[in-house]
C-alpha cells in the first residue's frame, strides 16, 4: 500500500544492509512534488503483539533485556512475523514461548506503524483471553532474557503514567484493549 498518489522515484541507492531480522537502506529519492533528498529506512517484516489477560483480570507482560537501551523494559509478548506467515500464527507461538500461557480466545485490536520516521514496521495487535498456564515452562530463545510479570490494569496504567520503562507498542496495546476489558 502506498500513501502517495504516485510513488517517489528512486534516483540512487546509497546503502543497503541485510540483517538477521531487517534490512537498512539509504536512498536518494525524488518525491511526487519534485523535491529531492536522501532518506534512510529500516525495512522490517512486521511484528505481532498480544495483550494477554488472565481469567483473574491480570495482564501478562514480560520484562525483557533490550541491548539498544542497555536495560530491561516491560512489554507485552511479541515477535517478528516470519516470511509469508500470518501475524495471528506468529503471536500464538510467541505468547507460549515468552510467557508459558496459551490463549483460547483471540480478538484483533488493529495494526499500527511502530516508528514511521525511520521504519516501515507494522505491529499487529491482538487481545488474548481465556488463558491456560502450560505445564511445561517456555524455552526461551538464546538471544532473549525474559521474566514474566502479572499486573492489574490499575498497576499497569500507574506504571505507564509514572514513566516506568515500558515500550511504545505495549502502551498502545494497553489502551487499544481497554474498551474490551470488563
Amino acid at each position: 500500500m502506498s500513501l502517495f498518489q504516485e510513488p517517489p522515484k528512486l534516483l540512487k541507492q546509497l546503502l543497503f544492509y541485510n540483517g538477521r531480522k531487517f534490512t537498512i537502506e539509504a536512498n536518494r529519492l525524488r518525491l511526487p512534488n519534485g523535491s529531492e533528498g536522501d532518506w534512510s529506512c529500516i525495512r522490517h517484516p512486521g511484528g505481532a503483539m498480544a495483550v494477554p489477560i488472565t481469567n483473574e483480570g491480570k495482564f501478562v507482560l514480560v520484562k525483557q533485556y533490550r541491548f539498544a537501551l542497555k536495560g530491561r523494559l516491560l512489554e507485552f509478548p511479541a515477535g517478528t512475523v516470519e516470511s509469508h506467515e500470518d501475524p495471528a500464527v506468529t503471536i500464538r507461538r510467541e505468547i507460549e514461548e515468552e510467557t508459558g500461557y496459551r490463549a483460547h480466545q483471540w480478538q484483533t485490536l488493529g495494526q499500527f506503524p511502530l516508528a514511521p520516521g525511520y521504519s516501515d514496521e507494522i505491529i499487529y495487535a491482538y487481545l488474548a483471553q481465556n488463558l491456560e498456564l502450560l505445564d511445561t515452562p517456555p524455552t526461551q530463545d538464546e538471544d532473549e532474557d525474559l521474566e514474566t510479570v502479572l499486573m492489574t490494569a490499575a498497576e499497569l496504567e500507574s506504571a505507564i503514567l509514572e514513566g516506568e520503562p515500558i515500550d511504545a507498542k505495549s502502551i498502545c496495546g494497553f489502551y487499544l484493549a481497554r474498551p474490551f476489558i470488563k
